[in-house]
């Protein structure tokens, strides 16, 4: 499970975020590109547009099932 204390700082302020666990396998952004991003750097994911719509909150939820290593969270905060 993500780590709230363990997140990227690239994420923006809201309830999904990816955490140091992240293998950037690059699923959640395939799964929801306009919400995930990929570091150039070193290749980490993060949460780049947290979801206004219900749409774009399915879309961030499947990604966050669909991690295979539980590296995005959801802490409830509401979405900016």
């Amino acid at each position: 499970m993500a780590d709230k204390k363990n997140k990227y700082s690239e994420n923006v302020s809201g309830k999904y975020f990816v955490d140091r666990e992240c293998i950037a396998c690059d699923a959640c952004v395939m799964t929801a590109p306009n919400h995930f991003g990929m570091d150039e750097n070193d290749g980490h994911a993060f949460v780049k547009k947290q979801p206004i719509t219900l749409e774009d909150e399915d879309l961030c939820r499947e990604a966050m099932q669909g991690c295979p290593v539980e590296a995005i969270g959801n802490d409830g905060e509401l979405g900016k």
